[in-house]
Formats: structure tokens, C-alpha cells, sequence
């Protein structure tokens, strides 16, 4: 310790393994590149990776932006391919129509511009293209209660530079999911999926609207918070997860004040990419659980969803995550309770003017029940602190969300 200076008293982490017991946090080989104009290094980080024959990927929004040619600009000195537009929800047919297009090419990276469905679908070809045959057969099951079945994907696979334009956090995961035709969200896990290059451009960010970031970010907050209460979490996880807590705290009332503050827009974005690091290492919960079935049955956004269930979903889970609350009302400066943490939660939702019920989003209540039924076939409820005992609890706690 510096003289002169006292140390400060630390903040106790939520209860967590020891260091005798035993726990696995999963670190990935991304590279991040951060600041303002670091989208015109795209070309020299694709070069960086031995590769000359970029497929990019894009939805129709993110192309329509002007920093859309600025990448192509960047990747001028390599073989460029453009894919079809990404859908704001990634399907199988995306995935399939960006795999053959990156066979087509003769690919050998893909360049993800654009939000979590544009990461994800990159994410979703690179699989296809290695191991081949039926995609939904490489989707993770889950088995009641607490059983994940995750075929092996063993194969190596093209490497991924993503420019996100959201607070989903995607680019760093080693996850994505897609919907299907029938409404069912098929979810992957491989770390060789997650992207081996990320610029984050705080100067391009503020192209996209205010109220998607905060919506993102309130996904990225729910990342944070599963990941402290998780199953599979471990200190490094808690570490980070109250870490960008905090900072998302922060961040996402500046973005709402001033959507033109490019520092805030940089902040949240900093923050969102550090939540993904928790979601790689802890995977995701109850909460979101929810909002995939929801997304899929009822197509809202999963920003929105996310913004939404929140707070329902931490007041479930309260009597089994007290301490990893009130780790986080610590963090947040609110006390020592755990419910404090979740009153910090509504009361950002208040700031932020993000959607607070369902039926906001479309959804009607006519569907609760069968989303309840489907919540129970989901990965999420493996790595939950609290053991889902039936559909009612689900209806009941979407109900009040309604």
C-alpha cells in the first residue's frame, strides 16, 4: 500500500466457492479493440488473422448506416462478400443463407456488424459450416431439473470479428440462439464460437437509437445479475458481474439523459462487453429463460423483454440469492438489503422509460400459460438458485409482469 494513504475497507463479494472448492471459469481468446474510429482498423485486424476472404454480415438497418461503408472501406484490401440481411431475430434459414454464402465465397472469417441477432447468426454459420448436418441437432437440451446435454463440437471454426452496435454483449459469448419457424429458440454453446476480434466504436455507436441501448443494457444488467446468483458462477465471475453492475449503473441514465454523450454511449458499451464476459463463464438463468421463450413465441425484442422481467425475475429468485443481492444493493451504494437491490432495479427502469409490462411489448395475456409450460424445457433452469417446482409458479410470475 502507497504511504499516506488508508485502505479502503473492501465490499464482501456474495458467498461464493472458496479457494479449496472447486469451480471452472471459462476464459476466451478474444481480442478487444476500443475507442473512437477503431472501425477503420477492421481490415487491418482481419489481415492480423491470416485472413483475405471476409464474408460480412449485416441487418438491413445496420447497412443503411453510413459507417456501413466505412467498413467496406476498411476491408478494401481484402476479397469483400455481403450476405443476406439479418433478421431481428436469427432463424435457421439466416443461418443456412449465411453458411452457404460463406461456402460460396470461399470464406475464411466473418465480419458481424451489427446487434446480438447479426453476432449470432455469424456465430451460427461458422458452426454450420464446420460440423455440418442438421443444426438443431447441435442445439444444448435440458433435462429436468438441473441437467445440460451439449453435444460435442470439436471442430475448429472461422474466426469472427464483430463490430456490436448494441449492449447485448453477444460478441464475447460463446453462445447464440435462433428461432424457429415453430416459435422454439434453439440455443448453441462452443468457446470456439466467440469472436476472436471486437471493435468497440463509441463514435459509431451513437447511429443507433438511445432507446435500443438502453434496452440492451438492461439485458446486459440481467447478464451481470445471473451471472452473481448462477450455479456455475465462480469469484472471477462475481468480481466481474458487480464490476459491470456498477458501471451499467451508471452508464444508462447518461445515455438517457444525453443520447448524443458519445463518452456515456462508450461507457455502456465498455460495461455490456464486460457482462458478456460473465455470461460466457456463468451462463444465464431463470430470467432469461423467459425472455427466450417470450421473444420466440411472441417476436418482442429481447432488449425489451429483458427490460421487463428483470426485477420479477430477481423477486423469484430472492429467497435463494440473498447474499449475491445484497452483494449487488452493496455495489450500488443502497444498503445492505438484499430486496434494496431490487428497488434499484425498478427504479432504473423509471429513469430509463423502458418498457415495464408485457402487453406494452404486444404480448397477450391469452399465451402466459403456454409460455410457462415451455419456460420449463429451458437451459436457464439448470444454473437457477431456485428450483423451479411448476408451470403455476411461471404464470403466476408473468402474470404480475403482464
Amino acid at each position: 500500500m502507497c504511504a499516506g494513504r488508508q485502505a479502503a475497507t473492501p465490499r464482501p463479494l456474495p458467498t461464493m466457492p472458496t479457494e479449496s472448492a472447486r469451480y471452472v471459469h471459462q476464459a476466451l481468446r478474444t481480442r478487444l479493440v476500443f475507442g473512437p474510429g477503431v472501425l477503420a482498423e477492421a481490415g487491418r485486424e482481419v489481415a492480423a488473422l491470416g485472413c483475405r476472404r471476409p464474408l460480412v454480415l449485416a441487418s438491413r438497418r445496420s447497412r443503411a448506416m453510413p459507417a456501413y461503408a466505412g467498413l467496406l472501406a476498411s476491408l478494401a484490401g481484402a476479397e469483400v462478400a455481403e450476405s443476406v440481411d439479418v433478421p431481428a431475430h436469427s432463424s435457421p434459414q439466416a443461418v443456412t443463407a449465411a453458411t452457404q454464402a460463406l461456402s460460396a465465397h470461399g470464406a475464411d472469417c466473418l465480419v458481424a456488424f451489427g446487434g446480438g441477432s447479426v453476432v449470432d447468426t455469424a456465430k451460427g454459420a461458422a458452426l454450420l459450416a464446420a460440423d455440418g448436418g442438421d443444426l438443431a441437432a447441435h442445439a444444448t437440451r435440458f433435462e429436468a431439473p438441473a441437467t445440460l446435454h451439449a453435444p460435442p463440437l470439436l471442430r475448429a471454426k472461422l474466426p469472427i470479428v464483430a463490430v456490436p452496435l448494441t449492449a447485448s454483449g453477444a460478441e464475447v459469448t460463446p453462445s447464440c440462439g435462433v428461432r424457429t419457424a415453430a416459435g422454439e429458440k434453439l440455443l448453441f454453446w462452443d468457446p470456439r464460437l466467440a469472436s476472436r476480434v471486437v471493435l468497440l466504436d463509441p463514435a459509431l455507436n451513437l447511429a443507433v437509437p438511445a432507446s435500443i441501448m438502453l434496452e440492451t443494457g438492461m439485458n446486459a444488467l440481467a447478464h451481470c445479475i445471473e451471472g452473481l446468483y448462477s450455479t456455475q458462477g465462480s469469484p472471477i465471475a462475481a468480481t466481474l458481474a458487480l464490476e459491470g453492475a456498477r458501471r451499467l449503473r451508471q452508464a444508462l441514465p447518461r445515455v438517457a439523459a444525453d443520447p448524443r454523450d458519445a463518452e456515456a454511449r462508450g461507457a455502456l458499451l465498455e460495461a455490456a462487453h464486460m457482462a458478456g464476459m460473465v455470461l460466457a463463464t456463468a451462463r444465464s438463468c431463470l430470467h432469461h429463460a423467459l425472455c427466450h421463450v417470450l421473444g420466440a413465441t411472441c417476436g418482442a425484442a429481447h432488449g425489451a423483454l429483458n427490460a421487463v422481467m428483470l426485477p420479477h425475475a430477481l423477486r423469484y429468485n430472492l429467497p435463494a440469492a440473498r447474499e449475491p443481492l445484497a452483494a449487488l444493493a452493496r455495489a450500488w451504494d443502497a444498503g445492505q438489503a438484499p430486496q434494496a437491490a431490487i428497488d434499484q432495479v425498478v427504479a432504473l427502469q423509471a429513469a430509463l422509460g423502458v418498457p415495464r409490462r408485457l402487453r406494452e411489448l404486444g404480448v397477450a395475456r391469452a399465451v402466459l400459460p403456454a409460455v410457462a409450460a415451455r419456460v420449463l424445457r429451458e437451459r436457464g433452469l439448470a444454473c437457477n438458485p431456485r428450483r423451479v417446482r411448476g408451470a403455476a409458479e411461471l404464470e403466476a410470475l408473468l402474470d404480475a409482469a403482464w
